[in-house]
């Protein structure tokens, strides 16, 4: 049989947004098909400042993360694209003045230009993410950021904020007033092309997992495309695989109806 590459996102497919748990299940299947000759990939929109438990409690031979803009497979980075350090400026300064709260993700961490929140979510964010807040001055001692995430409300002026970006960044709406910002040109989907031409794996052979619409982009150039239980509407049309929410054992479910564990 040959060798298989598996891409599973965070958030709602190998982590439960319910108990913050990744099931013991789940762990178990992803080291059976490693033991089978197979690859697996985290293919996060967290920064790899970000993984925080999930790298602890995971085994896997690559880290994608913050959409595609860093790629390490085997302890070897492949990629690591940042934002220039003069935009960055510029953008948190336009964040500040459009009355955005905005959550700057690198190697190192998340950064944020201020220690509290108006927005209710912003605060609960900043306590979720403790683990691994480096610094909430980020103009004077933050570090490189490779993308970020902006929350909005009536108040913020995100029209100018969205008109001050260009075309350099696309932007995702997540719902409720939050935003996931990327450079142009990145994704999960570019990640996946990196990993299968480093190990020259035909797109047949590749698996990705998923639930929300950062994982749109995979879904639509992955025909192997195992949708989770609980998941955003827009991914249905590419999914060729329903199965469990992550607490059902979802991940461990679709692996063994597939034939990914022997």
């Amino acid at each position: 049989m040959s060798r298989k590459a598996l891409f599973f996102d965070i958030d709602g497919t190998l982590l439960s947004e319910v108990n913050r748990q990744v099931p013991e299940s789940a762990r178990a299947a992803l080291a059976k098909t490693r033991s089978l000759g197979n690859l697996v990939f985290v293919n996060t929109g967290r920064a790899y400042g970000a993984l925080g438990p999930v790298r602890e409690v995971v085994t896997a031979d690559g880290w994608l993360c913050g959409c595609g803009t860093y790629i390490e497979a085997e302890g070897q980075v492949l990629y690591h694209r940042v934002i220039p350090k003069e935009q960055a400026l510029a953008l948190v300064q336009e964040a500040e003045d459009c009355d955005i709260d905005m959550i700057m993700e690198g190697k190192d961490g998340c950064y944020f230009y201020s220690e509290n929140s108006r927005l209710a979510h912003g605060q609960q964010i900043r306590e979720h993410m403790a683990f691994s807040i480096r610094s909430c001055r980020w103009k004077e001692d933050g570090g490189d950021f490779e993308k970020f995430c902006i929350l909005t409300d009536g108040q913020s002026d995100k029209v100018r904020f969205f008109r001050s970006m260009g075309l350099d960044i696309d932007i995702m709406d997540r719902g409720n007033g939050f935003y996931e910002c990327v450079p142009a040109g990145y994704s999960k989907a570019s990640a996946v092309d990196v990993i299968l031409a480093h190990y020259d794996i035909p797109l047949r052979d590749a698996y990705v997992f998923g639930d929300s619409c950062n994982d749109l982009s995979m879904f639509e150039q992955v025909p192997n495309a195992i949708l989770m239980g609980k998941h955003d509407k827009v991914l249905e049309p590419y999914a060729s695989f329903w199965t469990k929410t992550v607490e059902q054992d979802g991940v461990a479910y679709a692996m063994g109806k597939l034939g990914l564990l022997g």
